[in-house]
């Protein structure tokens, strides 16, 4: 396979996401360590010209009409990192500091940003050794660059801060002691350069958007095994109907329910039953789950614009040529995640409706999805569980980015709290995977009660996936068990590997033509 060359190559969302999982290597070639070079005798032409550039031979932030001297100019560049390192909070996961670490590289590698080639083979051996870096997970307000997390993130590099070094959280120190490592000592501009930046914004999008198009592809599998469990119809998927009102993300997602239903014995049955309609939460799927997948799609397209930007300031052209602006304000992600929170948390809203509809005893199903209620609660309390976290996700959706709140005494007069909003896109997601896993545990457990009937083909695949992780349940049990694994099993992408194998195997169109909603 090639390896991905920092600078040179384009970086999707699949491509970060090998990257971070070790799928595909990545390399820092010579073509960018050419425009590396070039950028970091610029920054010595102006040390020796003695002409002002912001962070070069200047404070930072407020202190920007500061000069500094320059036999100080690489005492500066430590200094911040020092300065800036004050996030607070859990330590961010080991896939979030990976990304983090990637897209710096990807952004420094395009020789705007007066970074030395030797600083940046180091964060590349950080990748290489899985020796990452402890960053905090509060602390930045998304605009000057995520500056506390990635502050933290590079502290390493000059012998502080911690690292989780195959797994074992350490200090910088005792991680050089086993490796052999020595401090650097950062050149002029690098220090600024490594924490002015979108990066840990953008890591929390690139996953989001990976953990959401999971999610999203689960959701329509689940929503169409429910519609199977309460005997509903794919009348509402009929493409002449979406061709009238041409949402993408609605055309997108009848074709997929068509197809998951195509073949099906138990949809046949009741062709001819009274009922007229099916509640919304059946018959409006394809809107609700097409209108979070217009959302997806609007994030993934502004994540793979910011994976290949250069967020720095200043940013250099020539020695004699740069300009300090504001390509770090997280602005520009801050909008999408937070619309995506709220994409993601509806998908929650509708699928838990659709779990309440199937306990309900309605459409010939058991009241409580199990035949003993009394001395059995059945699948009443889980469905609590889901109500919560539908709850909580709602108290999550405020867009943080509708906030703003003045920093550096008033020179960082506006800034994006992109970072919440990344952080609580990933909230929602995690509650999301719980609110899922409680409707399949009831879809799949109602459909029981249809036999001998089958459904179609691929989601008879689906039935017998999901039973190999957990079984019908006769009476109850401690179904936070069951939950979990079934969590796991959307959480790991096997719900969708399964129909996806299926309908690859079989030539079945999951797509409907719309590459757009791939990753």
């Amino acid at each position: 396979m090639k390896s991905f060359q920092f600078g040179v190559d384009c970086l999707s969302v699949a491509k970060a996401m090998q990257l971070t999982k070790g799928e595909t290597t990545a390399v820092f070639g010579p073509e960018a360590r050419q425009k590396v070079d070039g950028a970091a005798r610029w920054v010595q032409e102006i040390l020796d010209s003695k002409r002002t550039v912001y962070g070069i031979n200047t404070g930072f932030g407020i202190l920007a009409n500061t000069a500094i001297d320059a036999k100080d100019a690489e005492t500066l560049q430590h200094k911040i990192l020092q300065s800036h390192s004050v996030g607070v909070g859990n330590p961010v996961s080991s896939e979030i500091v990976r990304l983090m670490l990637i897209t710096k590289l990807q952004s420094l590698c395009y020789g705007h940003s007066g970074v030395r080639t030797e600083t940046l083979d180091r964060i590349l051996w950080h990748l290489q050794a899985d020796a990452l870096p402890v960053v905090p997970e509060k602390g930045s307000v998304g605009a000057s660059g995520d500056l506390a997390p990635l502050s933290h993130l590079f502290l390493p590099l000059i012998g502080m801060g911690e690292v989780f070094f195959k797994g074992e959280r350490m200090s910088t120190q005792a991680l050089f002691q086993r490796t052999g490592m020595q401090p650097l000592a950062l050149g002029p501009k690098e220090g600024l350069a490594l924490i002015n930046g979108t990066q840990f914004i953008l890591a929390h999008a690139v996953s989001g958007v990976y953990r959401f198009q999971n999610l999203l592809q689960s959701a329509d599998i689940i929503g169409a095994l429910s519609l199977e469990a309460l005997q509903g119809t794919a009348a509402p998927f009929d493409p002449r109907l979406h061709d009238l009102r041409p949402f993408n993300g609605t055309r997108y997602v009848a074709n997929r329910l068509r197809q998951l239903l195509n073949g099906s014995e138990n949809l046949n049955s009741h062709a001819d039953c009274e009922r007229v309609q099916d509640p919304y939460s059946l018959r409006c799927m394809p809107q609700v789950h097409g209108a979070s997948r217009n959302a997806w799609l609007h994030l993934k397209q502004l994540t793979e614009v910011e994976l290949n930007a250069v967020t720095d300031n200043p940013v250099l052209f020539r020695a004699d040529d740069s300009i300090s602006g504001g390509n770090f304000h997280g602005q520009p992600l801050a909008l999408p995640l937070d619309y995506a929170c709220l994409a993601a948390a509806e998908i929650g809203n509708i699928s838990d409706r659709r779990s309440y509809l199937l306990i309900e005893g309605k459409f010939g199903l058991p009241t409580l999805l199990m035949e003993n209620i009394g001395l059995n609660s059945g699948l009443m309390i889980p469905q609590y569980t889901s109500a919560a976290l539908v709850t909580e996700n709602k108290t999550l959706c405020f867009p943080a980015s509708a906030d703003s709140i003045p920093t550096s005494l008033g020179q960082e007069d506006h800034v994006s709290m992109g970072s919440i909003s990344g952080r609580k896109l990933h909230q929602v997601l995690d509650n999301l995977e719980y609110i899922l896993a409680v409707e399949l545990l009831s879809a799949v457990q109602g459909f029981e009660f249809r036999r001998p009937l089958k459904t179609s083909p691929i989601l008879e695949a689906v039935i017998e996936s999901v039973q190999q992780v957990v079984s019908y349940a006769k009476e109850d049990r401690i179904f936070s068990i069951d939950l979990e694994k079934l969590r796991d099993f959307i959480r790991s992408g096997q719900l969708e590997k399964v129909t996806r194998n299926y309908s690859t195997e079989h030539g079945i169109d999951l797509t409907g033509n719309q590459p757009d909603f791939q990753l």
